[in-house]
């Protein structure tokens, strides 16, 4: 006997299927070692015409769970955009010199801040999200994506932290816990 399958677990189905297709998109047109680089965002045949604005130099899963992610909330109603993507050692070390002069103290500052070479944004692994309508949108359906909100004080931050459709981890407090791991 086969059994019924719910409209949700169609849909779920249909966005694996989508995020899967993605995912062989972005390999297909990832570029080869020692090749020109990909042309500019909007020309014909740019892989980043894929993705949704803010994604350039993200790993590619990311940039492609985001763009879902989006594509959806906005379709929903939702307004949401990438405030901060990835950023370079110079950019994060701009911002950590700015946390350092806004408190004072850098084990506080490393609650909100990280210094260079500690934060996965630099790596193009972590987003931060707005408007707050967005990111909440973001939280409560992230983990179909796999993205999740890592931090307690940072309702802006994102990351690919889970298998799309599994419950994310657990949050910690801050930035500073994770970085002692």
């Amino acid at each position: 006997m086969v059994g019924r399958v719910s409209g949700g677990t169609v849909k779920i189905l249909v966005l694996a299927i989508a995020a899967v297709s993605m995912m062989v998109l972005a390999l297909v047109a990832a570029p080869q070692a020692g090749a020109a680089p990909p042309p500019v965002a909007g020309q014909q045949g740019s892989a980043a015409a894929l993705t949704a604005p803010g994604t350039a130099g993200l790993r590619w899963d990311l940039a492609i769970a985001y763009t879902l992610a989006s594509t959806e909330a906005r379709a929903s109603g939702v307004p949401m955009h990438i405030t901060s993507g990835k950023r370079s050692r110079a950019q994060q070390a701009a911002l950590w010199r700015q946390g350092l002069a806004t408190y004072g103290d850098p084990a506080v500052a490393r609650r909100w801040v990280l210094p260079p070479g500690e934060s996965t944004h630099e790596t193009g692994e972590a987003i931060d999200v707005g408007p707050r309508a967005g990111a909440a949108w973001l939280q409560r359906h992230g983990a179909r994506y796999g993205l999740c909100r890592p931090f307690d004080n940072e309702w802006w931050h994102f990351e690919r932290l889970t298998v799309p459709g599994l419950p994310c981890p657990p949050r910690v407090a801050d930035a500073s816990v994770r970085s002692r791991r």
